[in-house]
């Protein structure tokens, strides 16, 4: 026979299931996300400028290009993108940075702070898959770094990857 004490524990615990198996589901979010909430993504660039001498367009971000959406750090996310790696080996790829267009970096100027994201990974990306889009999984937090392509407005610890369907 079971006593009320028993019985409540009882219940209670399965009443917290459903939250922690929730709790373990990642939000999807966008690239769109990672700007401030009234934020306006024409706010982020200024006008810019001609680089005649190497054929590029120099944006010119003002202080919004760095301004970043608090209410996404700690959070456990799945996001879409694009890989430009850091650190390649025979096993693939552990450290890159995850970009919302393909080239962006590297045959263009590198987007604003707050539309790149820093990602490492425990498991290696297969390096003949890296002009795949990805969804990537995991942690992300609030943090300006500064690298040899751009500067990021975020990091992400990456727990799981998979190659996006279209």
């Amino acid at each position: 026979m079971v006593n009320r004490r028993t019985a409540l524990m009882l219940l209670s615990g399965f009443s917290l299931a459903p939250q922690a198996s929730l709790a373990a589901s990642p939000r999807k979010i966008m690239w769109d996300d990672l700007i401030p909430p009234g934020l306006p993504y024409a706010e982020i660039i200024g006008e810019g400028e001609i680089d005649m001498l190497n054929d590029t367009w120099n944006p010119v971000y003002d202080a919004n290009a760095v301004k970043l959406n608090e209410a996404l750090n700690g959070a456990y996310i799945i996001m879409p993108g694009f890989i430009i790696p850091f650190d390649i080996s025979a096993k693939g790829v552990t450290s890159f940075m995850l970009v919302p267009y393909v080239g962006a970096c590297i045959h263009t100027p590198p987007p604003p702070a707050n539309q790149l994201v820093m990602v490492n990974s425990a498991k290696p990306w297969p390096s003949d898959q890296l002009w795949d889009a990805v969804w990537v999984t995991g942690t992300l937090r609030t943090q300006l770094q500064s690298t040899k392509l751009g500067q990021t407005g975020y990091s992400l610890t990456a727990d799981k990857m998979k190659v996006f369907e279209w």
